[in-house]
């Protein structure tokens, strides 16, 4: 009996869990399991209290280590693995989708979608012991010291030129090595090459996804094993 009570108590915070009602748009990412650094991708939005399909599956790359327990909207299971900073892991769960960054002028996007066209001078902080970790900060001068140039977002390669953030330990909640610059951008090698922890896709799939973002339908993330997605599909009321 005893025991039988410790698995409802574990179970309870995750059955209690849904999306929030006033999300109408949901991007939909499942894995084969926990060490897959493969996902599919779906777009869906809600229509009438119902989710529908806005797209049809395509194919996106995860951490090279897969995939684990991040910090978001929903609960985490008691006694599991969490995201931590330089895991090779890409944080499942449910997330919030943010603004866009990208070295273009301009994108093509929704009105409301934040976008900031990235300089020299834009910084994004992966060191957990910065007061600013897990934030974009822009510098008054061009970055001089090693430190600086280390968390510039500027680069020269080109699979960064392009950027959607995902809320992952995002602020301002965020909590020291709990992982951080978890963002959907342009994939390596034609999708050969997997992420230290982004979801990657290709090019003309995020331009497309980032012109559907709509911050006024609360657009959320799901990445989850298939197993989970599963699990937890009907009582987090997934699409």
């Amino acid at each position: 009996m005893k025991s039988l009570l410790l698995a409802l108590i574990t179970l309870l915070p995750a059955a209690a869990f849904e999306l929030p009602a006033n999300s109408a748009q949901c991007l939909v990412g499942t894995a084969d399991g926990w060490e897959s650094s493969h996902v599919t991708l779906r777009l869906y939005q809600k229509t009438g209290g119902t989710w529908k399909p806005v797209s049809e599956p395509w194919k996106g790359r995860l951490g090279k280590s897969g995939l684990v327990w991040g910090k978001g909207l929903h609960p985490v299971p008691a006694g599991v693995t969490r995201k931590q900073e330089g895991d090779n892991r890409s944080p499942a769960g449910v997330f919030s989708i943010g603004g866009a960054w990208g070295y273009s002028p301009a994108i093509a996007k929704h009105p409301a979608l934040p976008y900031r066209q990235v300089t020299s001078r834009d910084l994004w902080v992966e060191d957990s012991a910065s007061p600013q970790y897990n934030r974009n900060v822009v510098l008054d001068h061009e970055p001089s010291t090693a430190w600086e140039k280390k968390q510039q977002m500027k680069q020269t390669d080109p699979v960064h030129s392009l950027k959607l953030f995902v809320a992952h330990n995002a602020p301002p909640d965020v909590t020291p090595n709990a992982g951080s610059s978890i963002f959907f951008h342009i994939w390596r090698r034609d999708g050969a090459a997997p992420t230290a922890g982004c979801t990657t896709m290709e090019k003309s799939k995020l331009q497309w996804l980032i012109s559907q973002i709509d911050p006024a339908k609360r657009p959320l993330y799901v990445l989850l094993p298939q197993a989970e997605y599963r699990k937890f599909r009907a009582a987090w009321k997934l699409p």
